[in-house]
């Protein structure tokens, strides 16, 4: 069974495995940044689920790896009065960034911190 979560990014949420790539909105990171994702609502690792009271936050972290800055599919707009020769039409095309999920880690299974003073 492949391990997977669900989470919370760019005012939307996402079912992100390991290893797979996803389209968030635009993100202030350069290419090839490492960065964490913790608004965790759900886990599903080694067929064990954990819900999150909103998030889980404190147990688990994501990472992810960006890989690019795309656009998006373009949106066609066209608005038209009847009877009044009133046409106009625009578009949009969103700006989104590529990113790789690396690991989805339990922050109680990794090893112990060593602090030398």
């Amino acid at each position: 069974m492949v391990s997977y979560a669900i989470v919370q990014a760019s005012g939307k949420q996402f079912w992100v495995e390991e290893k797979r790539f996803y389209d968030l909105d635009k993100l202030p990171l350069n290419k090839g940044e490492v960065f964490k994702l913790n608004n965790i609502l759900l886990i599903n690792k080694n067929n064990s689920v954990q819900i999150g009271t909103p998030y889980l936050d404190k147990n688990f972290v994501i990472e992810a790896i960006v890989l690019r800055h795309v656009s998006g599919p373009k949106t066609r707009i066209y608005k038209m009065r009847s009877k009044k020769k009133t046409r106009k039409t625009f578009g949009n095309r969103p700006k989104l960034t590529r990113v790789l999920i690396d690991t989805i880690v339990n922050k109680t299974q990794v090893g112990s911190t060593c602090y030398i003073s």
